[in-house]
């Protein structure tokens, strides 16, 4: 199981490729966004959290927490956390010292995860950790070992996506129809949301039937003998291509299209690429050998139990448990994607005004703000702000604390706040007071959008309720 397996070297290389290149857009995303989240005078400052933590579990928080930023977490200190990771993630791309980049790498994400918070608090997260941390044991040449880890990170990845669209007893699932609604509600569409939306029911009944078939049944062909394994990565690769083309899901497609590169070995990869990069030695470092097993009894109980818990609906342990402090390092989480769907889209506008008679929309980067507005193709970009904003309509009590926090800052005029938006309509002086209006949004059809150059359609439904915001 230690011994480096041939059949994945050129497999291993391009993986570690394409994971800077996921590690590269994780960063620059979070550069651009990282001060007005977390900073000093952002939406919900990391100093604020760490002193939470500290202040109810003490010196253990600094391991049970793991992030870098209890030394420092400064708006500078953050800022450059992100260029760094850049730095690194470059190269690991040109194959320059890649164990080094890889532990660094690794390292900086999850500090920036671990006070990210509720904006770091997605499944992407773990996936791009936890695969990034078996990669740091890859740089010499995949094991057997290291290769298992992947499929089984892989598997999880999939089957529990579709496992959990059975257990959460969502409608839309058991009655084939998410695809009718998918489209239009998820949190950023592109250009070609729309026209998938316009696709002929029967098409997307089909559509969301393979989707289950593929997530239920095709992971297991992963632990079958090799016919079995390229026939998943086929199907794998072919329905993240096709969310790809009609979803904006950051890096979660491209890094799941990664890891199929272990199902797909070298005898099927040398047919389609022709680039023979430097794959590494035929020996394993002692480090490796030592580490890798340990890191494996790690990650496989902590996800089995992870796994037993969310499909036997468990209360989440507490943080003393030994799951959960594995877990803590971004490794065996479990793995459930879009479980329930929306079958409505409902878009806030932020409004402030002066004197109370006349009102000035805020505009977001990315998020629909009007009828007119084309929505833009982003991959692999992450914008967290307009992606979060998504949630608050529909009341979950998680997403008023930050949100009111988010109005706060604007009533604030906080500049690295507002530089999280497309446009701030009180760069002068800050508004004195704010309201939140609610739209339902629908697309628009292919007559209509020809008529009017609209892509949605919208519809006034009122004031969305305020609550106070709770400030330190």
């Amino acid at each position: 199981m230690l011994g480096t397996d041939e059949r994945y070297r050129l497999a291993n290389a391009v993986f570690l490729r394409v994971l800077a290149l996921i590690y590269l857009a994780a960063f620059v995303s979070t550069a651009l966004e990282i001060q007005g989240l977390v900073g000093e005078q952002g939406i919900l400052p990391a100093g604020e959290y760490l002193d939470r933590l500290f202040g109810d579990i003490g010196p253990l928080a600094w391991i049970r927490f793991p992030t870098l930023f209890w030394i420092e977490h400064g708006d500078t200190t953050l800022l450059w956390t992100c260029y760094v990771g850049c730095g690194f993630a470059l190269t690991l791309l040109i194959g320059w010292r890649p164990r080094l980049s890889l532990v660094v790498l690794f390292l900086l994400y999850l500090s920036l995860y671990r006070v990210g918070q509720i904006f770091f608090n997605f499944q992407w997260e773990f996936l791009l950790l936890e695969a990034g941390f078996i990669a740091i044991f890859t740089v010499s040449g995949p094991t057997r070992l290291t290769v298992l880890l992947f499929h089984w990170l892989l598997f999880r990845l999939r089957f529990l996506s579709g496992l959990s669209k059975l257990l959460s007893g969502d409608p839309s699932w058991a009655g084939l129809t998410t695809l009718n609604h998918y489209f239009e509600t998820q949190p950023l569409p592109h250009v070609g949301s729309w026209y998938a939306h316009l696709l002929p029911d029967w098409l997307l009944v089909t559509g969301t039937g393979a989707t289950l078939l593929v997530e239920l049944v095709v992971p297991f062909f992963i632990f079958l003998p090799r016919p079995f394994r390229i026939l998943a990565a086929v199907l794998t690769i072919g329905f993240q291509l096709l969310i790809i083309a009609t979803s904006n899901h950051n890096f979660i497609n491209l890094l799941t299209i990664a890891l199929c590169l272990y199902l797909l070995d070298d005898q099927a990869l040398q047919r389609i690429l022709p680039w023979r990069p430097s794959i590494g030695g035929s020996r394993q470092p002692l480090a490796t050998l030592i580490a890798l097993p340990l890191a494996a009894a790690l990650i496989v109980p902590t996800s089995l139990y992870t796994a037993w818990e969310f499909v036997a609906d468990r209360p989440p342990a507490t943080w003393r448990h030994p799951a959960n402090w594995v877990r803590a390092w971004g490794l065996g989480n479990v793995f459930h994607i879009f479980p329930t769907m929306q079958t409505e889209r409902q878009e806030l506008t932020i409004q402030g005004s002066s004197d109370g008679v006349e009102w000035k929309r805020y505009r977001f980067r990315y998020k629909p703000n009007s009828p007119g507005d084309v929505p833009r193709f982003i991959v692999p970009l992450h914008p967290r702000l307009d992606w979060m904003i998504w949630f608050v309509p529909s009341q979950n009590p998680a997403m008023r604390p930050w949100f009111e926090r988010f109005l706060w800052r604007l009533s604030q005029n906080s500049p690295t706040v507002t530089s999280l938006l497309a446009e701030n309509p009180f760069a002068d002086k800050a508004p004195r007071y704010l309201r939140v209006l609610v739209h339902r949004y629908r697309f628009t059809g292919a007559v209509e959008r020809r008529q009017t150059g609209d892509v949605w359609r919208a519809e006034y439904l009122g004031e969305f309720p305020r609550v106070p915001p709770r400030i330190p």
